[in-house]
C-alpha cells in the first residue's frame, strides 16, 4: 500500500497525518513536542502509522461477518488493551529511571526508602492505569507526560515523608526521569504491543469486563491483526511544515511553510473555505484562499506569543488548571471582564490583581478568551476580512469558549458566515502537508 505523510512540528505539539493514494486519511499521530525534534517527530509518525494499522484492522474485521455491535465492541476493547500496553511500557521506564536515582544518596537506608516508596508509588499508577484504559473512560490527557505526572504529583504526596523522603525529593527524581522518557524511542509500535493488547482482550472480554470471547470472534481477532501486520505500508513521500520545520530531517524540497499547509489542508477538509483563521501555540495565522486552496494572502502575528495557545497555557499554569479546563469555565461565565492587556509577561500581574479585586474566574477567562479573539479580528481584517466559508483550526479550535467569542465577533462585523471546525481542526497543517506529499 503506497502511503504519503505530513508532518506538522509545531511550538507545543507534533502532528503527522498518512493519506492513501486517493487523497484519503487512514491515521493520525499527535504527542507534546519537546526539546529533542527528532524524536517528536518520529513519535507522532508511529502513532499515526498505528492509527493506519488500527483503520485497517476495523476495514479486516468487516469482512468477518460479525455482529456490527460486537465488531465494534472488539475494536474498543483491543484499542484501549493497546493504549495500555503503551503506557505500561513507558511507566516501566520512568520507574526504572527513578529508581536509578534513588541509588544515589549514599546513605544506605535513605537509599532504601526512597526505593520503597518510588515502588510503593508506580504500583499504585499500575492499578489506576488498568482503569483509565478501560473502553469508554475519557481520559484527560492522551500524553504520557499528562497521565503519568499527574498521578505522580498527587500520589507523592501520600508517599512523601517530611522527616525522610520529602515530597519535593519525590518530584525531584520524576523532573529528572520524565526527560529521559520523553526523549527516549521506546518500542510503542503496532507490531510492538499488539499481541500483549490481543492477550489482554481475549482474557478479559469485551469492555476488560471478565466475560468470554466465543471462538468466532477469537479467529476473527487474530486473522484480522495477522492480516493487518502482512499489509506492507510503502511510505513514497514525506513532507513536513509548521514552528519547527527547519529542525526536521528532511530535506530542504521535503518542507513547505505553514501557511501554504493550512490553507491547503483547510480547504481539503472544507471544500468551500475562502477565509482560514489559525490559532496554534506559538503564532496564529489568517489566510485567504482560492477555490483550488491556493494562498492568495495572508498575515501572521508577530513573535509574541500573545494571543496564541502558549498564553491560554500561562494562565491555566497560573490558575493551576489543565488548558483544556479553561474553556469550560469560561462558558459558566455570565458576563466578561475587559481584558487590558493579552502579553504574557503582563497576564499573571493582571489576572491576580482581577481576582483580589473580586473577579469571578469564569468571567475573567470569558474576558481573556475575548481579548485573544479580537487580536486575530485584527490579522484578518488585514488579510482581506472574513468571507464565507470561514474555516477555524489549530488546537484553540477546540476550545468552545473561543469559538463562540468568534462566531461571535465575525457576525457582528462582518455579518453571517458559515464558521467550519472539524475535530481533528489541530491536524490541519499535517494535512496540507500529506496533500504537498501525494502532488510531488
Amino acid at each position: 500500500m503506497k502511503l504519503y505523510v505530513g508532518i506538522d512540528l509545531g511550538s507545543t505539539t507534533t502532528k503527522a497525518v498518512v493519506m492513501d493514494g486517493e487523497s484519503q486519511t487512514l491515521g493520525k499521530g499527535i504527542t507534546n513536542s519537546r526539546s529533542n525534534y527528532d524524536t517528536a517527530c518520529a513519535i507522532a509518525k508511529t502513532e499515526a502509522f498505528i492509527d493506519t494499522r488500527f483503520s485497517l484492522f476495523r476495514q479486516a474485521l468487516a469482512g468477518r461477518g460479525l455482529p456490527e455491535t460486537l465488531r465494534e465492541g472488539l475494536l474498543d476493547s483491543l484499542s484501549s488493551d493497546f493504549r495500555l500496553q503503551q503506557f505500561l511500557r513507558q511507566l516501566n521506564f520512568l520507574r526504572e529511571s527513578a529508581l536509578e536515582q534513588a541509588d544515589t544518596p549514599r546513605n544506605a537506608e535513605v537509599r532504601t526508602e526512597m526505593r520503597d516508596k518510588l515502588e510503593g508509588l508506580f504500583s499504585r499508577i499500575v492499578t489506576e492505569a488498568r482503569e483509565w484504559f478501560r473502553p469508554g473512560v475519557a481520559r484527560r490527557s492522551e500524553f504520557f507526560r499528562d497521565l503519568a505526572g499527574g498521578a505522580y504529583m498527587r500520589l507523592a504526596e501520600d508517599f512523601a515523608d517530611p522527616d525522610g523522603v520529602t515530597y519535593d525529593r519525590l518530584v525531584n527524581i520524576y523532573d529528572k526521569c520524565i526527560i529521559q522518557v520523553e526523549n527516549t524511542m521506546l518500542d510503542l509500535s503496532f507490531e510492538g504491543n499488539i499481541a500483549m493488547a490481543l492477550d489482554t482482550t481475549l482474557t478479559e472480554g469485551i469492555g476488560g469486563n471478565g466475560g468470554t470471547v466465543d471462538e468466532t470472534a477469537r479467529t476473527a481477532l487474530h486473522d484480522s491483526v495477522q492480516a493487518v501486520i502482512d499489509t506492507p505500508l510503502d511510505i513514497v513521500n514525506t513532507v513536513g511544515t509548521g514552528y519547527g520545520r527547519a529542525r526536521l530531517p528532511f530535506p530542504k524540497e521535503q518542507i513547505r511553510s505553514e501557511i501554504l499547509c493550512h490553507g491547503l489542508g483547510a480547504h481539503h477538509m472544507f471544500p468551500h473555505t475562502a477565509t482560514v483563521l489559525d490559532i496554534g501555540g506559538q503564532d496564529t495565522k489568517a489566510i485567504q484562499v482560492d477555490n483550488k486552496g491556493i494562498v492568495t494572502s495572508f498575515q501572521m502575528n508577530d513573535r509574541c506569543a500573545a494571543g496564541c495557545g502558549r498564553y491560554l497555557g500561562y494562565i491555566a499554569d497560573e490558575l493551576n488548571l489543565g488548558v483544556q479546563e479553561l474553556g469550560p469555565l469560561a462558558m459558566k461565565s455570565d458576563k466578561s471582564v475587559r481584558i487590558n492587556s493579552t502579553c504574557t509577561v503582563f497576564a499573571g500581574a493582571e489576572l491576580r490583581e482581577r481576582l483580589n479585586n473580586g473577579e469571578r474566574q469564569e468571567d475573567i477567562l470569558q474576558g481573556l478568551h475575548r481579548a485573544i479573539i479580537l487580536r486575530a479580528m485584527s490579522l484578518l481584517a488585514r488579510s482581506g476580512g472574513v468571507e464565507d466559508e470561514f474555516t477555524f483550526t489549530g488546537g484553540v479550535a477546540n476550545n468552545q469558549a473561543a469559538v463562540n467569542a468568534l462566531r461571535g465577533l465575525v457576525e457582528e462585523n462582518y455579518g453571517e458566515r458559515i464558521l467550519n471546525i472539524s475535530s481533528d481542526s489541530i491536524y490541519t497543517g499535517a494535512v496540507g502537508a500529506a496533500l504537498f506529499a501525494h502532488m510531488n
